[in-house]
């Protein structure tokens, strides 16, 4: 309360300095980083510090990364960028990270992909 409210306490509204609308108009508009706003939304503290402006600015560094990466690999030497790797997001709290690629081969040593096909559709495959 301090922070917010410089000067007055809780101890005010039992000394009957503070009604309870006070209290309640002090309370409902509270800003969002509030330690009490944060409870009532029961976040953690790390997902209380990115806020919007923070996961802009991931968003934009993610981008950057990314057009650096596709102007290297279309510009680069084929043999020197052959190997690289798209840049991986910056974590943030709440989303997951994209699962790895799952490739299907078909022929060669892998066989036909009929196993893998049946897998991701979730039948048995044609010649089983």
């Amino acid at each position: 309360m301090a922070r917010y409210w410089p000067g007055r306490s809780l101890l005010e509204l039992y000394r009957g300095e503070m009604s309870w609308r006070e209290l309640k108009v002090f309370l409902k508009f509270l800003p969002p980083d509030s330690a009490t706003a944060r409870a009532v939304r029961g976040s953690s503290p790390e997902e209380e510090a990115w806020t919007l402006d923070r996961q802009l600015l991931a968003t934009i560094a993610d981008a950057v990364r990314e057009n650096t990466f596709a102007t290297v690999k279309v510009g680069g030497d084929p043999k020197k960028t052959g190997r690289l790797k798209p840049p991986r997001p910056i974590p943030r709290p709440g989303v997951e990270e994209p699962q790895k690629n799952n490739v299907i081969k078909f022929g060669g040593r892998h066989g036909s992909g009929a196993k893998q096909l049946a897998q991701v559709f979730g039948r048995p495959a044609a010649n089983q």
